[in-house]
């Protein structure tokens, strides 16, 4: 019998010596916010370089972490180029290399990755691929939205029957699969607020596991529709050409008859383009304004700290640069993206020349957060980078769209192949940063011309691009 002045020493010794299980091991991981914006410049970054534009809270990630300046997105266009941030691999492995694509089933999923490791998944704003955010790996979504870009102003019925200007967006599914088509994102001026509301309401929640939240804004793509109390943010008359503007580009680089294209007028007009500026201004700091209310929360709530916050784009943009209007280019305003990151084991107030791509953005948070990197995929942990132990993780970057168009990028040089219209294009970046002087005829520079070439084919060959793959006759 134990006597009844022993009890509290008993357990004690209990206490000591049994195993303590309170706290899972992912408790003290870091969450995961990734905030994905579309068709953004680069050069839209305030404190990256352009003092026309205001960008308070992006100049926030900048100056408490850091910015990779040389970052692109693989193939600039929506879809395919959000698939390679969700698969950590090229178009031509993952299966979705334009419109309808479906991503291979065997191919590893950021959001699957992150929720098998013990995260909760959640996802907000445009879907832009196949099947919904539920079948690729988030737990929850909130504040979805999955109108097109192709056709916006074709009159559309809403769930009630009632006619409607443009797309209307809707809320797949809750944790349960229950389906509420009332609570969801209408395409408006004021959609990036939506979205920041229904990210806002999930950073609320009280949970013991990290989270990973993805954030896919629809700005700043058309339709640009100026948000309440920004329309007169930006006056056109006031802004700046792009230096590299043209009225027409010399030929048709693969896109002449897309729809991206034909919303500008021919030739293109300093006066349109200085509007289309203005717009587009207006949405990436309205945007921006809900990105630190975002930020906001994750403070108030005593998170920020332990969280990892990304924030990039699937692509640039042309608006007037070369003569173009959309996003379907090798040129550094729309092949290039924002790409910044702040959190723990991020370097504050740093620039980084490394070359990468968005599709890097996988193993980086997976590399950052102590997951296993996954090993069958193309991008490259840029963690290296960040601790300072490696400048670069890919020797060069390529570039791709449809049959139209390859692009290598090694070091300061440029090269750019179009297959349909059998033009090529060689830049040298350090004294032409505009791509204005295509140097592919001179002969001092043939050398470093056939090296790029010879290199770029190389490497989509070993990933299955048909153009280059080689086939026995």
């Amino acid at each position: 019998m134990i006597r009844p002045c022993t009890l509290p020493r008993l357990c004690l010794a209990i206490l000591i010596t049994m195993p303590v299980a309170a706290a899972p091991v992912f408790a003290a991981r870091p969450n995961v916010l990734l905030i994905v914006s579309d068709d953004q410049r680069p050069d839209t970054i305030h404190a990256l370089g352009n003092e026309r534009i205001e960008t308070p809270n992006l100049d926030r990630l900048v100056t408490e972490g850091c910015a990779f300046t040389r970052a692109t997105c693989g193939n600039p266009i929506c879809t395919p180029s959000r698939a390679e941030i969700l698969t950590g691999s090229c178009s031509f492995r993952n299966g979705v290399n334009d419109f309808g694509g479906k991503i291979k089933p065997d191919i590893p999923l950021m959001p699957r990755w992150f929720q098998n490791a013990g995260y909760r998944t959640w996802y907000v704003g445009k879907w832009h691929n196949d099947g919904t955010p539920i079948e690729r790996g988030y737990d929850r979504t909130n504040g979805l939205y999955r109108g097109g870009g192709g056709k916006w102003y074709k009159p559309q019925v809403d769930f009630a029957g009632r006619p409607v200007t443009g797309y209307r967006g809707w809320i797949f599914q809750n944790d349960e699969g229950e389906v509420f088509p009332d609570r969801g994102v209408g395409l408006t001026g004021n959609i990036s607020q939506n979205f920041a509301d229904a990210a806002i309401e999930l950073l609320k929640q009280e949970s013991d596991k990290p989270f990973f939240l993805h954030v896919n804004f629809t700005a700043p793509h058309d339709p640009l529709m100026l948000p309440t109390g920004y329309e007169a943010k930006y006056l056109p008359a006031k802004m700046k050409l792009p230096l590299n503007f043209l009225a027409e580009h010399p030929f048709d680089h693969g896109n002449f008859a897309g729809r991206d294209e034909k919303l500008f007028q021919w030739p293109r007009t300093p006066t349109e383009t200085r509007s289309e500026l203005a717009a587009y201004y207006a949405v990436i700091s309205h945007m921006d304004a809900q990105i630190g209310r975002m930020l906001d929360s994750l403070k108030s709530s005593g998170r920020l700290e332990n969280t990892i916050v990304v924030f990039g784009s699937d692509h640039g943009l042309g608006v007037g640069s070369h003569g173009l209007r959309g996003k379907q280019s090798m040129y550094e305003h729309t092949i290039g993206v924002p790409l910044l990151m702040r959190g723990p084991g991020i370097p504050p107030d740093k620039r980084y020349t490394a070359q990468c791509y968005m599709r890097d953005i996988f193993p980086t948070l997976a590399d950052l957060c102590g997951l296993e990197v996954p090993d069958k995929i193309d991008g490259q942990s840029l963690k290296p980078v960040l601790e300072g132990k490696r400048d670069e993780v890919h020797p060069f970057v390529v570039g791709y769209f449809r049959g139209f168009q390859r692009m290598i990028r090694k070091g300061d040089w440029k090269y750019i192949e179009y297959p349909a219209a059998q033009k090529q294009q060689l830049f040298d970046l350090k004294s032409d940063p505009a791509e204005l002087t295509n140097l592919i005829n001179s002969k001092e520079h043939a050398a470093t011309r056939d090296a790029l070439r010879n290199a770029m084919h190389s490497w989509l060959a070993e990933r299955g691009d048909p153009l280059f793959v080689k086939t026995d006759q």
